[in-house]
């Protein structure tokens, strides 16, 4: 069988091939409710034959968002149209991942559609938070630093999120600490100039990710995995590069992480990526080798061959794609035809499934 239909489980999940949608915002909440555009978003991506979805950037706290319109899992009245979305896609054997976030630095920005830049709070904007009180750029807000309290806080939002997903239905949650959002920020050294126990060497500035793992851990089902996005280089030097990702990954394997999904990039305005076809797989693929966790993979991922070879190759265990499941939310029933897998179709479909 090709190894991009080949199942993979993990602890009691198992996924029925190896293609995952990975987190994309939408911007399309009010007050951080899930809505018919999320369940026909993420809905349509199961149906196209995805092993995994994960909601786009989900705050764990309304400071926590980039946007006013992110989506949101801070309150209970959260759960019941999450868990309507949960139960559509486990009815299309996809397991649903949600990514719990904190955007910190980078909060209280305007949506995309709505312009760009810092969202004031003379128009409904909130104080962005951060390891040290350094803005992204002018554009962006100026965060406060925050002190043991905001930090208290932060992990016990996490911690809450974590249950209110288990009881929304969720079998995956993905920790977000990459693309500059506030564990991240800690963990890079060009946003986390503190010199308390959050701060100074990399034992302090791993502190808040951990503390956050093991809030989650407390509530979270011992059956159902647990990721990590991290990032592999924050393409500046004097940040993050390969050998701390990799560190990273060890100290996150030994505290029960299941996978770490590896993105790059984010932190800061002045980063330079050489962006390409599959440019970050070096990354995933060194931290696969060196730590022997499993590892995801981001970054045009475009062809089914291409997918294929990386899963192929060892230098990923799940293939994580964007942009394409955008233009193709049924790629992976392109991809099966592709690479000669015979795969189950949703019966409405099955008279136009290739012969």
């Amino acid at each position: 069988m090709a190894k991009l239909f080949e199942p993979l489980k993990i602890k009691n999940v198992t996924l029925k091939n190896r293609i995952a949608v990975s987190p994309m915002c939408q911007y399309s909440a009010m007050d951080g409710f899930a809505n018919d555009w999320h369940l026909i978003h993420l809905g349509s991506r199961a149906v196209g034959g995805a092993a995994l979805i994960i909601t786009e950037s989900t705050a764990v706290s309304p400071e926590g968002r980039i946007s006013p319109d992110d989506l949101g899992i801070w309150k209970d009245e959260h759960i019941p149209p999450l868990q309507h979305i949960t139960s559509f896609l486990a009815s299309q054997q996809c397991v649903a991942g949600v990514q719990l976030s904190h955007a910190g630095r980078k909060a209280s920005t305007l949506a995309p559609q709505r312009g760009r830049g810092k969202l004031p709070e003379s128009a409904g904007g909130w104080q962005a938070l951060a390891p040290s009180p350094i803005p992204y750029s002018d554009d962006y807000p100026n965060p406060v630093a925050m002190d043991l309290s905001d930090i208290e806080k932060v992990i016990g939002d996490f911690t809450a999120a974590a249950k209110r997903a288990s009881s929304a239905g969720f079998d995956v949650i993905e920790i977000h600490a990459a693309h500059g959002y506030l564990l991240h920020q800690f963990l890079s050294p060009l946003t986390n100039h503190r010199t308390d126990q959050y701060g100074r060497g990399f034992n302090g500035r791993i502190r808040l990710l951990l503390e956050v793992i093991d809030g989650i851990r407390s509530v979270w089902p011992q059956d159902r995995p647990l990721f990590v996005r991290i990032t592999g280089t924050d393409w500046v030097d004097g940040g993050l590069a390969m050998e701390d990702a990799i560190k990273i990954s060890e100290v996150l394997k030994y505290n029960g992480v299941d996978l770490v999904d590896v993105t790059t990039g984010g932190l800061v305005s002045q980063q330079e990526i050489p962006v390409g076809f599959g440019y970050q797989l070096p990354f995933a693929s060194n931290i696969k080798k060196q730590t022997g966790v499993l590892t995801g993979t981001v970054g045009l991922i475009t062809e089914a061959a291409q997918a294929e070879t990386i899963l192929a190759n060892g230098d990923a265990d799940m293939v994580m794609m964007a942009w394409e499941m955008l233009r193709d939310p049924y790629f992976p029933m392109r991809a099966a035809a592709v690479v000669h897998a015979d795969i189950i179709w949703p019966h409405q479909y099955e008279r136009a499934k290739p012969t």
